[in-house]
């Protein structure tokens, strides 16, 4: 088979309530691309994934997004001091040194999806950015 390019790949992240989850990412410091009929892209710097007003509790509790930042430890203090985990009664971690090789924390978002937020330990010892 020829070798294709490949330009973006984007999740659906489920939303049980679509207008408080897309206030929920607006906060959290994503950008609104558009919305429409139930959908949006949300976007950080060059990430980015789409919201949909579609929940099921077994799909939903069982979803989980992953982001690999530069400063897990900025993430963390940033996410922390928001007061977003309060705003919206959701969950976030304390940060963990992980046997897989990353130093990660999680926050989970109003409909239960879990996203882990981490930086490869590797690039904190050599001072290098993923």
């Amino acid at each position: 088979m020829q070798k294709l390019k490949m330009l973006d790949i984007k999740a659906y992240v489920p939303a049980k309530n679509y207008e408080i989850s897309l206030a929920f990412y607006q906060d959290l410091g994503f950008e609104l691309i558009f919305s429409d009929d139930g959908y949006a892209q949300l976007k950080y710097e060059h990430c980015s994934f789409m919201l949909q007003e579609f929940y099921l509790a077994d799909h939903t509790n069982n979803f989980m997004m992953h982001i690999l930042v530069d400063d897990a430890e900025g993430w963390y203090q940033a996410i922390a001091s928001s007061g977003i985990a309060e705003k919206y009664q959701v969950r976030l971690t304390p940060i963990v040194e992980q046997a897989y090789g990353m130093r990660d924390f999680t926050l989970t978002d109003p409909s239960g999806v879990l996203w882990f937020i981490g930086q490869d330990i590797d690039d904190m010892d050599t001072g290098s950015n993923a």
